[in-house]
């Protein structure tokens, strides 16, 4: 049958490509998240155990038929079905009579003759389950068959979404009943679900994830809401021109521009599976790019593969001139869950997004709540496991900012931030829009000052970056960067994780957080650095400055936190381009505190240390203690 998206024509290049990776053959489980018309589990039933799912019901059912075709021999029946309905001319005036043919109504999508033939196949089908002449296999066999012998008949362009105004040659031949094409080769062990995907994929155990969502506006359920009603037999209430059942239960939200990514990030964060392979057009909501950096956020970068497939696709009057229609094969093998990062989608200097795996690594092995006192861009609390999490940053703007995507819904966000772009016309070097909203932002008093607006202004800015005056007013000039597809990426995987995690924000002086907290807190500093220069440790924005003194009382305030027997880890520089920090020097040796020297790349090409007041156990692979030189 004509199908939106059906694979038909590029299950051989996905089996290549599994043959290749060596993973047929091998009794693994291949879970086929959004099955349609049972094409990919048809193809493959004979080289994996199956598990096969969609929200449609029909499509589900459908799958189930051609899969277990081979099975079917109508033992208890006592006679060939497709036999018996061809040699016969019974008809039924119900529900595909009254409703969808001329016979009881103005709607064309069959003959009258066809659509009484069509009630009479669907009741005898239920009919021989209900008297158990037929089991499920059986049963979905003949269904599937149905809905093939249907969809040659049906006075539509394909789908069922609306019928023609005149009758097409086809729809008015009669109809025959006949069956379903399928793979004849016996099917390992299968498994059927009806579910939306979203809703059980932390529950699917499998060994490979095949993704084939729906990638436009098109709603399967609108397009296809007559095989629905057939297949459930429920004969519902419709009134429109249409006859359409209800679709608000069949709505899916990957059919909706920003939604795909939202769902596309969850199933990657929660699937089971070790392996993911993805099929997307060329013409979907979500780019090449944006898929790239997700699949590699949760995959093994060596490991990702992007294939492009090129194949006719189904066309309309208003698509069919368009030639250039492809589709993207992704493959990528999943990263334990314990060696997944999350970055933030601020650019935040000092930024540790490259050091929160080691920075984790490298935490003590069981605490109740952490504490990321200079909390930035949130790149490592947002990575650290724990029954509580409290983000500190002493400038107000930038804790409201990184508590905007915990409080705000990540859809609403995106749209927002749509609205904003398009409102001020906002593009990569446009110095006279980018001034407008900048402006726009600071003329609210500060207490007014919405952290969603600051984030569109931040996006615009140089390099992307947070800078404030004196006044508290935003002042970084305009830049080269834009709204990109990786920082979508990273705004909605850390979106969902903040969301996901228990965690508090504050807007304090470091020192003055620790009010409730106890020996089982964690404490992560990451204290602006003697040696290396930020606007916001100069003294000039609004907030306090670096200096000695204030790193005298800072490393005062660390000393009781291990009188009191409360774990730290520091995040500091002890030399940098010639440069060395004596007193920093002086303080851990006296301290007796401990050095895990960080690898320069993951420092952004500093020499980065980090200090803690504890030691980890001795098989931790990334710990290991430094002298401190005597002399430099």
């Amino acid at each position: 049958m004509r199908f939106i998206g059906n694979k038909e024509l590029i299950n051989s290049e996905i089996k290549d490509l599994l043959n290749e990776l060596k993973l047929t053959d091998r009794g693994l489980v291949l879970f086929d998240a959004f099955c349609g018309t049972g094409a990919i589990s048809d193809a493959f039933k004979d080289s994996f155990n199956l598990i096969a799912n969609d929200m449609l019901r029909w499509c589900v059912i459908y799958t189930r038929g051609r899969v277990c075709a081979n099975n079917c021999n109508f033992e208890n029946l006592g006679f060939d079905p497709f036999e018996y309905f061809n040699s016969n001319t019974d008809i039924i005036e119900g529900f595909f009579f009254t409703q969808y043919s001329t016979g009881g109504s103005n709607r064309m999508y069959f003959s009258s003759e066809n659509a009484g033939r069509i009630d009479y196949f669907r009741t005898t089908i239920e009919e021989w389950k209900d008297n158990n002449l037929i089991n499920e296999n059986e049963y979905c066999f003949l269904l599937a068959s149905l809905i093939e012998s249907v969809s040659v008949v049906s006075n539509t362009a394909g789908v069922y979404g609306a019928y023609l105004k005149h009758w097409d040659p086809r729809a008015t031949k009669r109809i025959e009943f006949k069956k379903v094409d399928f793979n004849d080769t016996a099917h390992d062990d299968v498994e059927f679900i009806n579910s939306k995907l979203e809703d059980v994929i932390s529950e699917i155990n499998c060994d490979i994830l095949y993704l084939d969502p729906p990638y436009t506006q098109n709603q399967y359920g609108t397009q296809y809401h007559l095989l629905e009603t057939l297949i459930l037999y429920d004969n519902p209430s419709i009134s429109n021109i249409t006859g359409s059942r209800s679709t608000t239960p069949m709505r899916s939200d990957w059919s909706k521009d920003f939604k795909s990514h939202i769902l596309f990030d969850k199933i990657l964060a929660k699937t089971r599976a070790k392996y993911i392979v993805f099929s997307y057009s060329k013409d979907g909501f979500m780019s090449k790019s944006f898929i790239e950096a997700s699949m590699k956020r949760y995959g093994k970068p060596e490991t990702y593969i992007c294939k492009k497939l090129g194949y006719r696709k189904y066309t309309n009057f208003k698509s069919r001139e368009k030639n250039d229609h492809f589709e993207y094969l992704f493959f990528v093998e999943r990263k334990d869950n314990a060696e997944i990062v999350y970055e933030s989608p601020l650019n935040y200097i000092g930024s540790k997004a490259k050091m929160a795996s080691f920075i984790r690594a490298n935490a003590p092995t069981e605490f109740n709540a952490f504490v990321d006192a200079f909390g930035g861009g949130f790149n490592v609390g947002i990575n650290i496991n724990s029954n509580r999490i409290i983000y500190n940053d002493i400038n107000h703007f930038v804790s409201k900012l990184v508590a905007s995507f915990r409080a705000t819904d990540t859809y609403q966000y995106l749209l927002y931030l749509k609205r904003i772009i398009k409102k001020f016309g906002l593009e990569p070097e446009n110095i006279d829009r980018y001034n407008r909203i900048r402006e726009y932002y600071n003329s609210f008093p500060l207490d007014k000052r919405d952290p969603k607006l600051l984030y569109a202004v931040i996006l615009y800015g140089f390099n992307q970056q947070i800078r404030f005056n004196g006044d508290h007013d935003f002042n970084n000039p305009v830049g080269m960067r834009w709204f990109n597809d990786k920082v979508l990426e990273k705004m909605i995987s850390f979106s969902r994780v903040i969301k996901e995690k228990n965690i508090f924000f504050e807007s304090k002086d470091y020192h003055d957080i620790f009010y409730e907290l106890d020996k089982n807190t964690f404490t992560y500093l990451d204290p602006p650095y003697m040696l290396t220069n930020g606007s916001y440790n100069d003294g000039k924005r609004g907030f306090h400055g670096w200096d000695s003194e204030t790193e005298k009382r800072f490393f005062d305030f660390v000393d009781k936190l291990n009188e009191e027997n409360r774990p730290f880890m520091i995040s500091y520089v002890l030399e940098h381009k010639g440069s060395y920090n004596h007193h920093l020097k002086e303080w851990i040796t006296k301290g007796g505190y401990n050095i895990i020297e960080v690898d320069p790349t993951l420092g952004n090409n500093r020499k980065e240390i980090l200090i803690t007041n504890y030691s980890n156990d001795a098989g931790t692979a990334l710990y290991y203690k430094k002298q401190i030189p005597e002399e430099v």
